[in-house]
């Protein structure tokens, strides 16, 4: 038998080693379960980067990254990812700001700031206040006039957009529906720079980088070379990633800024989200609670999709201002997504614990963001009926292929000869579009538009069919030409599961004169 000495220390070894087990802090277990969520995630689709950060009951709990950036270096929590559409809630923060200075009135007709500000419906345009600008009900079909927006760089501006707008033919009753919509974002950010006195860039840094201590978020124009550490974007082709290149060291100020173009690092976008989740007195003076309260009003009901009734058992979604609510599992969820060419990104917030995670990835992988987002909204809402990622997966997959639009198959196409065309031939105009050419290009035809020059192709036949073949990899759209002289050419994209920016439904082209 030991000594008593010895079976004492024995047993005071033991205690020690449980009360350290008990005591350890509980985010160690929650941070290897985050950890083994997010690898899967990674793993499973190929994923080339991206940062992850949890926030629990008002504190940063988790923060992860992986890949690395073109230098080599790896990403961490201060490398820039585009950000996408949940840049929208930025912009309707600065008109927050704007409304709580007394500056502007969220029920105040847009024409007071814009007096060229147009709907397609002249009683629309006089009744068309601040707030429906971000409350996707204008009665525009789902993305209409992005062609204004992208592909970028084009010659569009801002104030294009907002001139353009009134030519855009709606869809249905304004404010009876929801359809999602960046244009008219455009158009609120030409607003609140109008009532400021300056660009919506310099807004954005002033009412909400600045005060928020948000220092590494760029917008407008910057140097990715100066400013340093920013991720590169990636698309999926043939299989796997490739790199998006950059256009240069500057990344210019884009039509498009005030709907997506922030770039923020997961270490700001957690302050922002921790601003919305556990104020301090300072923050709710920076923005007070009736101004939260407006931002998060649910405005506009949106169709609940199977899958979300599916997961997580939803039966509520609306869009507010710049952002979407919705019941998962029964509880109130706060949310953005950003999609842009090789960057998804997305913000979930769950105010009533306090809690919520931030998701930005620097690849164009949907589906990696979607079932991310699931697994991690269930291990807050309902961690005891969270399934895998494998088959998450697997039934994302599934409600793809049940959505999925036949194609048609353009393997037979063949390049169009002038001779074919000769009486479509010429420049066509579009009224918020522009000028477009249809003109010989040697023993072929070629589309160019004159405002968006990457919307360049060859026009190919397709039996007695025919369609433009963009140059910039862009989805191939159909050339609906009018049935007789001084008609209206058409356009309509051959996939109809692309890209819905790319529609071009909208376009309404008359021939002015022959190519020159």
């Amino acid at each position: 038998m030991k000594p008593l000495s010895q079976r004492v220390l024995a047993l005071s070894v033991l205690v020690l080693a449980a009360t350290a087990a008990c005591a350890a802090p509980p985010q160690t277990n929650q941070q290897q379960t985050l950890d083994h969520l997010v690898d899967a995630v990674v793993t499973h689709y190929h994923l080339p980067g991206l940062a992850v950060g949890v926030i629990d009951d008002g504190k940063v709990v988790y923060t992860h990254t992986q890949g690395k950036l073109p230098s080599g270096q790896p990403i961490n929590d201060n490398t820039l990812f585009e950000l996408g559409s949940t840049t929208k809630a930025m912009t309707v923060t600065v008109l927050a700001r704007l409304a709580q200075a007394g500056k502007l009135h969220w029920d105040d007709p847009v024409t007071k700031y814009l007096p060229e500000f147009g709907m397609y419906d002249p009683w629309v345009t006089k009744n068309f206040q601040v707030g429906d600008l971000v409350s996707h009900h204008s009665g525009l079909h789902e993305f209409s006039g992005d062609l204004m927006l992208w592909p970028h760089p084009s010659h569009f501006t801002p104030d294009d957009v907002v001139k353009g707008v009134r030519y855009l033919k709606p869809d249905y009753s304004f404010r009876a529906g929801y359809s999602y919509d960046n244009v008219l974002f455009v158009v609120a950010g030409q607003v609140a720079a109008s009532v400021a006195g300056e660009s919506y860039a310099e807004l954005v840094r002033r009412e909400i980088f600045q005060p928020l201590g948000m220092t590494r978020c760029q917008v407008g124009t910057w140097n990715r070379d100066k400013v340093g550490n920013v991720a590169q974007p990636y698309t999926w082709r043939d299989g796997h990633y490739v790199a998006v290149p950059f256009d240069g060291p500057i990344r210019q100020t884009t039509t498009m800024d005030a709907a997506g173009g922030v770039s923020c690092s997961l270490h700001d976008m957690l302050i922002w989200a921790k601003n919305w989740l556990a104020p301090t007195p300072q923050q709710l003076a920076w923005l007070t609670p009736g101004q939260r309260h407006k931002e998060w009003l649910p405005y506009t009901p949106v169709l609940v999709s199977q899958r979300r009734r599916d997961w997580n058992d939803t039966q509520f979604v609306a869009n507010a201002h710049g952002w979407f609510i919705s019941d998962p599992d029964g509880a109130t969820a706060i949310w953005h997504t950003g999609v842009l060419e090789g960057m998804r990104a997305a913000i979930f917030l769950l105010p009533w614990r306090k809690s919520g995670f931030v998701l930005l990835i620097n690849g164009g992988a949907d589906d990696a963001l979607t079932v991310l987002d699931e697994v991690l909204l269930k291990h807050f809402t309902a961690p005891n009926s969270a399934k895998s990622v494998a088959t998450y997966a697997a039934e994302l997959a599934r409600y793809n292929a049940e959505e999925h639009k036949p194609v048609p198959d353009t393997s037979a196409r063949k390049p169009a000869t002038p001779a074919e065309l000769k009486s479509q031939l010429g420049t066509w105009q579009d009224p918020w579009f522009g000028k477009v050419r249809l003109c010989a290009r040697g023993s072929t035809v070629q589309f160019a538009s004159e405002m968006s020059p990457l919307l360049t192709g060859q026009v190919m036949r397709l039996g007695d069919r025919y369609f433009v073949h963009w140059q910039h990899d862009d989805p191939d759209a159909w050339l609906l030409f009018p049935a007789q002289a001084g008609g209206t050419l058409h356009m309509a994209l051959v996939d109809a599961n692309a890209d819905a920016s790319s529609d071009f439904r909208d376009l309404d082209f008359t021939r002015k004169h022959a190519c020159e």
